[in-house]
């Protein structure tokens, strides 16, 4: 029996009690008590039928706070997510988003070991909405984006491919990053050239993945371009048995890129023994693209005194104070936070968009720290570096790279 009609008969049963005790002779009821009697049937009644609504509600409510709840983000790193450039800054792009977005959260997961990458992609993909995976490294995570639909991957450093190596475009959950980093290495390079006192500059790199050739055959660029322009005569110094092999031949070069590689990105005590050789060499500007390898670059540049280090991807003043000095002459960026920021907004408000962005100096995605405070550099070597900035913006200066066909001695804008 419905409570509707529970509740019907119940009225009528208080009715016919009343007549029942007006036709009996007992105590006389009147209009008023009956009245009162009709009218807390009628809401019992009300009460009953109400009762279901409420409940419905309460449902919907629960329902809606489920829907609400935000976005569950994981970040996979090699080298931890507290390097000081590369990591960090994607990390940064997502705790920006999360500030704005108090109902998301994080979770940082470190797989140190190269090989396994992917397979701790394979193992996390269920417990997160977006996965943020910085590195050429995640190249690879092709077919678990196509077996995970509902979940998204931001992947910076990296286009995408298959299991077999087959590149994957256009997957509507995927958006990948590329930066020209050759860029930033330009500007490090001319830097470096225009800075030294010695005559004698290089960089550090981690691995030679396409990332870290675009950043060597860009300072590599930026040195000969301030030797063919603005007279310098800056050599850049490579020792031999610190050669990279590059994971991607190189037009015309083959793997064989030479430069200085430290053969891992967290490996710090391997950056010092770099560093220090070069230092011994005669260098007095370093441009350490390597990771939180980096920081032991840093830290044989404090040691040796008298000399320079050029921060990367992030502005890494901070880092260089040594003592009352500081070791940072300045710093190049690559956008990576704001841009993994954006894409967590769209994906949140439901206008993220699966594709392969290449990011460079025309969307404000590469460039230098030239804020006072933040650097040491001649308002000579400013002014130059922010003509050839503006060069680059224009097509006049496009430094080599991994792919483009260029390299540090034959680019355009170099004749």
């Amino acid at each position: 029996m419905s409570k509707k009609v529970r509740g019907i008969v119940s009225l009528l049963l208080a009715f016919a009690m009343v007549l029942s005790l007006a036709a009996c002779g007992g105590n006389p009821v009147t209009e008023t008590e009956a009245a009162e009697t009709e009218a807390a049937a009628v809401e019992t009644e009300a009460a009953e039928e109400a009762a279901p609504a409420e409940t419905e509600a309460a449902e919907d409510v629960t329902a809606a706070a489920e829907e609400a709840a935000g976005l569950k983000i994981g970040i996979i790193t090699t080298s931890g997510v507290d390097d000081g450039n590369f990591n960090e800054n994607c990390y940064d792009g997502i705790k920006a988003f999360i500030a704005d977005h108090p109902d998301c959260t994080v979770t940082d997961v470190k797989e140190s070991d190269l090989s396994k990458v992917i397979d701790t992609v394979g193992a996390l993909v269920g417990d997160y909405d977006v996965l943020v995976l910085p590195g050429f490294n995640f190249a690879a995570i092709g077919d678990i984006a196509q077996a995970n639909t509902d979940k998204y991957f931001i992947v910076v450093d990296a286009t995408i491919t298959d299991s077999e190596g087959n590149a994957l475009e256009g997957l509507p959950n995927v958006y990948t990053m590329t930066f020209l980093e050759q860029e930033s290495g330009f500007l490090a390079g001319l830097a470096a050239a225009l800075s030294t006192t010695s005559g004698k500059v290089a960089v550090v790199n981690g691995i030679a993945f396409p990332s870290n050739v675009n950043y060597q055959f860009g300072f590599m660029a930026g040195v000969n371009y301030a030797n063919a322009k603005y007279g310098t005569t800056a050599e850049c110094v490579e020792i031999a048995s610190f050669a990279g092999e590059a994971a991607v031949p190189v037009e015309g070069l083959g793997t064989a890129v030479g430069g200085n590689y430290t053969g891992d990105f967290a490996d710090q005590a391997q950056g010092k023994v770099v560093a220090d050789a070069l230092f011994a060499e005669g260098v007095d500007v370093l441009f350490p693209a390597c990771g939180t390898s980096g920081f032991g670059c840093f830290t044989s540049a404090k040691e040796k005194g008298g000399v320079y280090v050029i921060g990367c991807d992030v502005d890494q003043y901070d880092d260089g104070a040594n003592g009352d000095s500081n070791i940072v002459l300045t710093s190049v960026l690559k956008g990576m936070d704001i841009n993994v920021t954006k894409q967590l907004n769209a994906i949140y408000d439901g206008t993220f968009e699966g594709r392969d962005d290449i990011l460079d100096c025309t969307t404000d995605s590469t460039g230098f720290v030239s804020a006072e405070g933040r650097q040491q550099l001649s308002e000579d070597a400013i002014a130059k570096m922010t003509e050839a900035y503006e060069k680059m913006k224009a097509g006049e200066i496009v430094p080599p790279s991994n792919f483009n066909g260029y390299l540090p001695d034959n680019f355009p804008g170099l004749e």
